[in-house]
């Protein structure tokens, strides 16, 4: 699955990266370099990052559904307990 981003977020996270080169590498790089920079960490580190915060997801619903039988649980037969 290829991630996709808007147009607005591609803007901004290019922005950062130019500035990130600029204050922590000392060296300023233009769009293209920045646009080839992001491509690349979008399809090599971007599946596995999705990947975890899916699982995480999951992770987290399946606690949430173990929790089910204990929060969303009714005593059968309590007419003759009251």
């Amino acid at each position: 699955m290829a991630i996709k981003l808007s147009k607005e977020n591609e803007e901004r996270l290019l922005g950062s990266i130019q500035r990130f080169f600029k204050e922590h590498m000392d060296e300023e790089i233009g769009s293209l370099k920045s646009t080839l920079f992001l491509d690349f960490c979008l399809r090599e580190l971007g599946p596995s990052i999705y990947n975890q915060a899916i699982a995480d997801a999951q992770s987290h619903m399946q606690d949430r559904v173990a929790e089910m039988d204990i929060s969303c649980h009714e005593q059968e037969i309590s007419y003759w307990k009251k």
